[in-house]
């Protein structure tokens, strides 16, 4: 089956490949867990590695903070701009839906005059200051995708999330998001022996299997690297881990 890599080997495998083309795949997080960065790293390596044009659709951040962000990461985003690999697009929820809803618009023609087979959505939560409605944002943001499907697109939607160490995991809203996005990916803070971490959990993938368990994520200078799981841990995604029972582990785990 076709895949979408998004050039992040932990993440990858996770995915079984990558994402499928043409899908709305999530990614929710507290501040400052990674998302843009994931959003980001997924549109460079899309460009880079696999020949295959990106756009950014932002709601809230200026094109020169991209810039100035990418090349933290080594990402020369002016550059693929110049070489029209690359459209950073500032704009808001009520536009960019009525755009894709009309022939001609912008999204339309730069997917034609570039090639764009990647966009990523920064940030999806903006659609929440619409209405108070949830069936409402649900039918808001299932029509909103699918204008970018129909464009031949594959999106990676980022999502604030209120819970920074796992309280209020999962809010009632949660569900109607899920509900039209075809991946879900979730990205946490975790209270580990006195130190922060990062913990990627794949919550859905559909269409496809996925890989279950919970890996450690980090930041890095050249992007997001996600490695292996917290062995001898439970409890990752309360944001407090507790220790496995030794004989759990030793039966388990060591010796599965």
């Amino acid at each position: 089956m076709e895949r979408m890599k998004t050039g992040i080997a932990g993440l990858d495998t996770m995915l079984r490949g990558g994402f499928l083309p043409q899908t709305a795949n999530l990614v929710e997080g507290a501040p400052g867990t990674g998302k843009s960065v994931l959003g980001m790293q997924f549109i460079h390596n899309g460009i880079v590695h696999y020949d295959e044009p990106g756009i950014i659709l932002t709601f809230e951040t200026f094109p020169r903070q991209y810039y100035r962000d990418a090349l933290n990461f080594g990402w020369d985003f002016r550059q693929l701009e110049r070489e029209n690999r690359l459209r950073i697009l500032m704009s808001s929820p009520e536009v960019s839906k009525a755009d894709l809803e009309q022939l001609g618009g912008t999204i339309e023609r730069l997917v034609e005059e570039m090639g764009a087979r990647r966009i990523l959505v920064d940030s999806l939560s903006h659609f929440e200051r619409l209405t108070d409605d949830p069936v409402e944002l649900r039918s808001l943001i299932y029509s909103f995708i699918n204008g970018l499907k129909r464009e031949g697109l594959t999106a990676v939607l980022t999502r604030e999330s209120p819970a920074i160490l796992g309280e209020g995991l999962f809010a009632d809203e949660d569900e109607n998001i899920a509900f039209v996005v075809d991946s879900y990916i979730l990205l946490r803070y975790v209270e580990m022996d006195s130190t922060v971490r990062r913990a990627l959990l794949v919550l859905k993938l559909r269409g496809s299997d996925h890989a279950k368990e919970i890996r450690r994520f980090e930041i890095t200078s050249s992007g997001i690297e996600v490695m292996d799981t917290f062995k001898g841990r439970e409890g990752i995604m309360s944001g407090s881990p507790r220790r496995m029972p030794e004989a759990f582990i030793e039966a388990f785990i060591r010796h599965p």
